[in-house]
């Protein structure tokens, strides 16, 4: 298998997982308030982390490029500025819209990747991949667009786009400077600092979860949250942002199909059509991404501290 195809399949597991966590954040959201919640799901996360780091000096899977050394806690507080943003945006959307609308508009960082890329990196990028773009958000609206008026939810749920599209093109840039594993957990420390900072201030009397939230933030944290990133660090050092900025559109399909799976609901005729859409345009980019491959395969890794 090619370092890319084994990209390509680390960064599909992750939307996967991520289809499954919009029931059980909107959910989690009528116990939480965005900040307590974020705090819980990045600390359980960061905690998940440690018996691995502990365990392992060295990551065998993604191993760091060779190059200039670059900060790594400094990195990974830039990246944990980003995703702090996409998060908290994206739980606060959660409150004042459906699921599915918020997964419409956050997906749409599939197309601000590459508009960032190209406008203000001047990066060429294939026509295939300009191809893929219509095809992705034709099939996302069909899939999750509902119709009806624009609400604050779905305001917030844009701002999540634009967050994400922003820690994708920084992830890609930065994560094969690092050991994926310390640059995981450095990410994770981030969020974790700057979200109980948030919670302390916003809701300082509300920061204990009741019971029936821990199950639910045992799953964002460990399978939604911590190994995602991890994921999410190795894969990108494989693919380019414009890539997996398709691929991460899959997340809606991946959560229709575990509602179709878990709970029985359908999507019918016009969600089938618009899933099927964000596959081809997935595969479309991936082919684009083999022809005119935009990252380099990474090297050795050097030795851990």
């Amino acid at each position: 298998m090619s370092p890319h195809t084994l990209g390509l399949l680390l960064l599909v597991l992750v939307t996967l997982l991520w289809g499954s966590t919009f029931a059980v954040v909107k959910e989690l959201g009528e116990l939480l308030p965005p900040a307590v919640l974020i705090a819980w799901r990045f600390l359980v996360a960061s905690l998940a982390l440690l018996p691995a780091l502990a365990l392992t000096r060295r990551m065998t899977v993604g191993a760091a490029a060779s190059g200039p050394a670059r900060p790594l806690w400094r990195d990974g507080l830039i990246l944990g500025a980003w995703l702090i943003a996409g998060y908290g945006t994206q739980t606060i959307a959660l409150q004042t819209t459906s699921a599915n609308r918020a997964a419409f508009f956050t997906a749409l960082s599939v197309v601000l990747v590459p508009l960032w890329l190209t406008l203000a990196q001047r990066r060429p990028l294939p026509w295939a991949l300009w191809l893929a773009l219509p095809l992705a958000v034709g099939g996302l609206a069909l899939l999750s667009w509902e119709g009806g008026a624009f609400v604050v939810g779905d305001l917030w749920a844009l701002a999540c786009a634009v967050t994400y599209a922003g820690f994708i093109i920084v992830l890609e840039r930065t994560a094969s400077q690092h050991e994926a594993l310390r640059f995981t957990l450095a990410q994770l420390l981030a969020v974790t600092a700057l979200a109980w900072a948030w919670a302390l201030l916003a809701e300082p009397g509300q920061l204990w979860p009741p019971a029936g939230a821990w199950g639910p933030l045992l799953y964002l944290g460990v399978a939604a949250t911590a190994v995602t990133t991890l994921l999410q660090t190795v894969g990108q050092r494989r693919v380019s942002a414009a890539e997996a900025s398709l691929i991460y559109a899959l997340e809606p399909v991946a959560a229709a199909l575990f509602s179709f799976l878990l709970i029985g609901e359908r999507i019918g005729l016009r969600g089938a059509l618009g899933g099927l859409l964000v596959v081809v345009a997935t595969l479309l980019g991936q082919r684009a991404g083999e022809a005119h491959p935009e990252t380099p395969t990474p090297q050795a890794e050097p030795s851990s501290p």
